[in-house]
């Protein structure tokens, strides 16, 4: 794949950067290389490879999805200049 310049400045339009005219031909052969670059990484031999999200095997810890109140709303509630039965009072805001 290659890109002209045309693509250079739909590609500098769509990502909002400012570019001279003088700089479309460096950036041109900057993208080109880039995509050069990618398009070695396809000759790669990945058969039997398996994917991984991380260099070391490790299993996530997960816990059971239950609501709960916390088990602590008086003690958070003690923290609070003024409250009312188990809520929070603040000033109204909204008319």
């Amino acid at each position: 794949m290659s890109v002209d310049s045309a693509t250079v400045r739909r590609i500098a339009h769509l990502s909002r950067i400012a570019i001279e005219d003088s700089e479309v031909e460096r950036l041109r052969g900057e993208l080109n290389a880039i995509l050069a670059f990618v398009e070695t990484l396809s000759e790669v031999d990945v058969d039997g490879v398996e994917p991984l999200t991380s260099a070391l095997p490790m299993q996530m810890k997960k816990r059971v999805d239950v609501v709960t109140d916390g088990g602590i709303a008086d003690e958070i509630l003690a923290n609070a200049p003024i409250r009312e039965d188990h809520y929070f009072v603040v000033p109204k805001v909204v008319e």
